[in-house]
């Protein structure tokens, strides 16, 4: 670092001799005092006027001498001592997030307040063990200061680095010139402190990767250590723009290095910082409040409220503007699609948690696309998290996975699962048919316009009502679950997908968009479990000697369905979205004549044919 320090003085007025005669040239012969008889002619400076002036004119050559000798002394202070010993700063108290942009970097407006504590820098703070003259002396220093009251930097743009071999760049800062208030003999406390602002412009690294190894490091140290690099900082006395004699007094420093350290607080909702622990990840900090999609004109809108532990501390205020973000979903070679653009309102920061209210829509899709988000809306409405990324396109390499909750409490998609007009065909295989009835029910939220074209159920048959405590497992247990459900006897599973109708019905509150789905089925075999005869063949019984019997119906099922409002990029898939292994259970009357089709004598006998085969097992039983 190297310094040049100036003062440059005010020149004092000359005086000449006014006359008509010629003026004498001065010998040494020459009076020292003219003769009191002598003619003098009245001086400028022996005006009040005068007076006046030339009693300013010593003063300014008193407070110019007093800079240059106090100057002096400043200039083998370094820019350490003065950071660390006079320059005393509180805050930021407010920070104003003004722009975010990728190619500029962060514009922001600050607020807090500092000052210098002049006395120490020059030495002319008050000491209790000063003699005399010192206090003389120190007296007419402060004077000085005092006059001088205020001093005006320039700096170039500040380099932050790690104070690491080598250092690790980290961000650049620029800032406009500042005024800053000079003090001597300041009170305790922070009184004396005066109000600054100023935009401040910063450009952090672009390799993201540095800044969260520093903030990891930073952490576990429970401090921020860092290095200041300014090619230049130019000191001017007095005000901005303003041309006085103060502005002569001038220093210039050059390739001036500082190094800081700051104590990382405590802060609300965080672990102890230099515990050696690791800063908690981002995601475990955010938590969705509400999610809400639906279809618009040609796009998906997207509408989420979150909830942020604020990292800030508490007597900071900080208001940021709309920051936008990409969130995109894993496939299972963990290969990033980008699904949805959203972007946060503005917003402030508040104790203890941070209100974002967030608004966007479903990206353009290609084809490929279609698959994972099926996964995605699969594990969504079967009630299990999802691994999601989320990144921004103000920072190029940076992402941050989370899991998008799901639904609390479990969301129960197919409702009132029933098949009317069931038939049951004996013969080497039994075979059922009628007609699938279901209602698609989406969760409070999900308020989307679909389609509903095929349907794949699987599904056991129970004598009786299914048990309350009697599910299916998630994901289900293909091809049947183990152990086999108690009063379960029968499994129907078609061999193809089945088409199907969807209308859309009323929806009660609390719920999202609701469909009517009907598909019919045709003699699809109706298979009885393994060593589940007995149940089987005391259905039956019911059905043809009693006054008939419910079959309780319990399973999972595969849905086929476009989703209106999500763009594709060319054609979209011919087969829509799939969404598999939601769970369903219901209920099924039968009676006499959902066995015998026609009542004909022929299908009785083979009805009784194949029922007394299982007598001798049911009696065995």
């Amino acid at each position: 670092m190297s310094s040049n320090a100036e003062v440059e003085a005010a020149p004092l007025a000359a005086h000449k001799d006014k006359g008509k005669g010629k003026a004498r040239d001065v010998t040494e012969r020459t009076p020292l005092l003219a003769s009191s008889s002598s003619n003098s002619i009245p001086t400028e400076n022996s005006t009040p006027r005068g007076q006046i002036r030339r009693l300013g004119i010593r003063l300014v050559s008193i407070i110019v001498i007093l800079a240059w000798s106090y100057s002096s002394r400043a200039s083998d202070m370094s820019p350490d001592d003065i950071l660390h010993k006079a320059l005393v700063m509180q805050g930021p108290d407010r920070v104003n997030v003004l722009n975010v942009s990728s190619s500029e970097g962060i514009w922001v407006h600050v607020e807090g307040r500092f000052g210098l504590d002049a006395g120490a820098v020059v030495g002319v703070n008050s000491d209790p063990g000063d003699g005399i003259l010192d206090r003389i002396w120190k007296s007419l220093g402060r004077w000085g200061v005092r006059n001088l009251d205020t001093v005006s930097v320039w700096t170039s743009t500040i380099n932050i680095t790690t104070r690491l071999d080598p250092p690790v760049f980290l961000a650049a800062v620029d800032i406009p010139p500042l005024q800053i208030p000079l003090t001597v003999d300041p009170p305790s406390g922070y009184s004396w402190l005066q109000h600054v602002s100023a935009p401040v412009l910063i450009r952090p690294t672009s390799k993201t990767s540095d800044l969260l190894h520093f903030a990891q490091d930073s952490w576990r140290n429970g401090q921020i250590m860092v290095q200041t690099e300014m090619s230049t900082i130019d000191v001017r006395g007095g005000e901005l723009a303003a041309l006085s004699w103060k502005s002569r007094l001038h220093r210039q420093l050059s390739d001036v290095e500082t190094a800081l350290s700051i104590k990382i607080p405590d802060l609300p909702g965080f672990p102890h910082p230099d515990r050696n622990a690791p800063i908690p990840p981002l995601a475990d900090l955010v938590t969705l409040r509400s999610f809400q999609l639906s279809s618009a004109v040609e796009k998906l809108a997207i509408q989420a409220v979150a909830t942020m532990v604020d990292p800030a501390p508490i007597n900071l205020n900080v208001t940021v503007p709309t920051l936008p973000f990409v969130v995109s979903l894993l496939s299972e070679s963990s290969s990033l699609t980008p699904i949805a653009s959203v972007q946060t309102d503005p917003f402030a920061l508040t104790h203890p948690n941070i209100t974002l209210s967030i608004t966007g829509h479903v990206l353009s899709l290609p084809p490929d696309a279609f698959p994972v988000l099926s996964t995605f809306l699969t594990h969504y409405l079967a009630g299990r998290s999802n691994l999601i990324s989320i990144s921004t396109p103000l920072v190029s390499d940076m992402t941050i996975e989370a899991n998008f909750p799901a639904p609390n409490p479990k969301p129960q998609i197919l409702r009132n699962v029933t098949i009317h007009d069931m038939k049951i065909k004996p013969g080497n295989t039994f075979l059922a048919s009628g007609t699938v009835l279901a209602h698609v029910v989406l969760p409070k939220g999900m308020d989307v316009d679909i389609d509903v074209k095929r349907v794949l159920p699987d599904v056991l048959v129970f004598d009786g009502e299914v048990p309350d405590d009697v599910h299916i497992g998630t994901p289900p247990v293909q091809p049947l679950p183990n152990p086999l459900p108690e009063g379960a006897f029968g499994h129907i599973r078609p061999d193809d997908w089945l088409k199907s109708r969807c209308v859309s019905i009323d929806h009660e509150e609390g719920q999202g968009s609701s469909y009517a789905v009907s598909a019919k089925i045709v003699d699809v075999p109706l298979e009885v479990l393994p060593g589940r005869q007995k149940e089987f063949s005391d259905f039956v019984s019911k059905i043809i000697f009693g006054k008939g019997a419910v079959a309780g119906i319990l399973g999972t099922a595969a849905v086929g369905l476009d989703v209106h409002g999500i763009p594709t990029q060319g054609p979209g898939p011919s087969d829509g979205m799939e969404l598999n292994g939601l769970p369903f259970r219901g209920s099924v009357q039968l009676g006499k004549g959902n066995l015998f089709h026609h009542v004909a004598s022929a299908m009785t006998e083979k009805w009784t044919e194949v029922w007394q085969k299982f007598i001798p097992h049911h009696h065995s039983l």
